[in-house]
C-alpha cells in the first residue's frame, strides 16, 4: 500500500557522481511489492575494503549475522540488498537463504562468497526464499552500471516515501575524493549502533581498520542520534565501501590528518542521511531537534534527550502544536539520570517557557503556540548541574503512524 510523500520531503535530489571502482544495478523480484524495484546489486573492483556497523539486537536477521562474519576481512567484491521481507526470526531456514543468495551473487560477480555483504528489509519471521534471486542476480550483472544513484536508493525502499542519497567531494592532497550514499527508513526507528540501512562508498584508498574507526566514530552522532518510534530494527546496518581508485597516497593510519578531513566529510553525508530518515518518519509532519545541556556527562544528556525524543506524550503534544512543556519535564524525571527539578530550564525555539522548576515569567502562549506551527522544531533542555550536552533528532507522532502500521502485514 503506497503511503503519501512526506511533506518534509526534500524538494529535488542530488545527481551523485560516479565512484570509480564500483557499479550497481537494481531489479524486481517481486519478494513483496509488485510493479517496483526490489533488489539491489553493488559491484566493487578488487581492493575494496569495507567496514560497517550493525544492530545491537539480540533478535538480529539473517543478513546482519553474515556481515557480522565477514566484516572482520575487511575486503568486499558484492553488496545484495533486497527488500519486502527481512529475512529475521526465520530459523535455519534464514540462514540456508543468506548462504545460497551469498552464492547466487559470488558466481554472478566472479568472487568468493565471504565478500558478498546481504542486507534484508521488511516483514520480520516470514521465510525468503533465495530462489527469488537466483536469475534475477544474474541478469542484474550483466547490465551493472555507474549511475544514477536515484536508482538503488529506490530499490531498497520499505514504508518511505521517498528515497534518501546525499554525497560529499573533500579535496586531499589536490584531488578531489568522493563519497556517496544512500539509506533507507521510515518506521521502527531507534539507534542501537546505526539504524535502518544504509550504504556509504568512496574512491578513498583506505585501510579497513581505520574506515572502521571513522565509521564506528561518526554514527554516534547521526544514525545513533535519531529516533521515530524508539523501536531498534533487526535489521539495522551500516556499511561503507571504499574502492581505493582516487589517485591520493593510501590512509593508513588514523595518525594521518587526512584521517580527521576524510572522517569529517563522511560524518556530514552520515549525518544529512540520519536527517532524511527522521524527516521520512512514518506519518511525520515535523521535524524535532531534542537539545540537552547542563548533564552531569554526555552520556547522560543522550540519555535524557532519548527520553523526551521517544516519549509518546511528548512526540503527540508536537503532532497537535501545543508547547506542552509539562511532558517534557515528565520525560526529563523518568530518564533515570542526574537531574534537579528546581534548576531545570525548558526552550521551545529561542523562548523560555520554564526556569528554576515552574513556568518561566516572561512565558508567551501566543508567541510559543504560533512557532510550534512551524515544521522544524527545536526544543533544548538545561539542567544546570555540569558541561554535559547531546542531541537527539525526532519527528513528531501522528495519526499517520497507525495507519501505516496497523496494516503493514497486509
Amino acid at each position: 500500500m503506497a503511503h503519501p510523500v512526506s511533506p518534509l520531503a526534500p524538494k529535488s535530489y542530488p545527481e551523485l557522481p560516479v565512484i570509480a571502482g564500483m557499479r550497481f544495478a537494481t531489479a524486481e523480484a517481486g519478494i513483496k511489492y509488485k510493479n517496483r524495484t526490489d533488489v539491489l546489486l553493488m559491484a566493487f573492483d578488487e581492493g575494496t575494503t569495507v567496514a560497517g556497523v550493525v544492530t545491537k539486537s539480540k533478535c538480529s536477521s539473517a543478513a546482519v549475522d553474515w556481515c557480522k562474519a565477514n566484516l572482520p576481512g575487511g575486503i568486499a567484491r558484492g553488496l545484495v540488498v533486497n527488500s519486502g521481507n527481512a529475512n529475521a526470526f526465520t530459523g535455519a531456514r534464514g540462514q540456508q537463504s543468506v548462504e545460497q543468495t551469498a552464492d547466487y551473487a559470488a558466481k554472478a560477480l566472479g568472487c568468493q562468497t565471504h565478500e558478498i555483504f546481504l542486507a534484508s528489509t521488511g516483514v520480520i519471521g516470514e521465510p525468503l526464499a533465495a530462489e527469488k534471486f537466483a536469475g534475477v542476480l544474474d541478469e542484474a550483472a550483466t547490465r551493472l552500471g555507474d549511475t544514477p544513484w536515484i536508482d538503488p536508493a529506490k530499490a531498497i525502499m520499505t514504508t518511505d516515501t521517498f528515497p534518501k542519497l546525499n554525497g560529499a567531494i573533500v579535496e586531499l592532497d589536490g584531488v578531489e575524493v568522493k563519497i556517496n550514499g544512500i539509506a533507507k527508513g521510515s518506521g521502527m526507528i531507534a539507534p542501537d549502533m546505526a539504524t535502518m540501512l544504509s550504504f556509504v562508498v568512496t574512491d578513498m584508498p583506505i585501510a579497513a581498520p581505520v574506515l572502521q574507526a571513522l565509521l564506528s566514530q561518526h554514527v554516534q552522532t547521526s544514525f545513533n542520534a535519531i529516533t521515530v518510534d524508539s523501536d531498534t530494527s533487526t535489521s539495522d546496518t551500516l556499511l561503507a565501501f571504499a574502492t581505493g581508485k582516487a589517485a591520493v597516497e593510501p590512509i593508513t593510519s588514523l595518525d594521518d590528518p587526512r584521517a580527521e578531513i576524510f572522517g569529517l566529510a563522511l560524518r556530514d553525508v552520515l549525518f544529512d542521511l540520519a536527517i532524511q530518515v527522521v524527516r521520512d518518519g512514518e506519518g511525520a509532519t515535523k521535524q524535532v531537534s531534542i537539545h540537552v545541556e547542563g548533564a552531569v556527562s554526555d552520556a547522560s544528556a543522550f540519555r535524557i534527550a532519548k527520553s523526551i525524543a521517544d516519549s509518546p506524550l511528548v512526540k503527540t503534544a508536537i503532532a497537535g502544536e501545543d508547547a506542552n512543556w509539562g511532558r517534557v519535564v515528565m520525560a526529563v524525571g523518568k530518564a533515570g539520570e542526574p537531574a534537579d527539578r528546581d534548576k531545570l530550564a525548558i526552550r521551545f525555539g529561542d523562548l523560555l517557557v520554564a526556569k528554576d522548576g515552574e513556568r518561566a515569567v516572561v512565558y508567551d502562549e501566543a508567541a510559543t503556540s504560533a512557532y510550534m506551527k512551524g515544521e522544524d522544531l527545536e526544543l533544548t533542555v538545561s539542567l544546570g548541574l555540569g558541561d554535559g550536552r547531546a542531541t537527539v533528532y525526532t519527528c513528531d507522532l501522528t495519526h499517520g503512524y497507525i495507519t501505516i502500521n496497523g496494516d503493514y502485514r497486509s
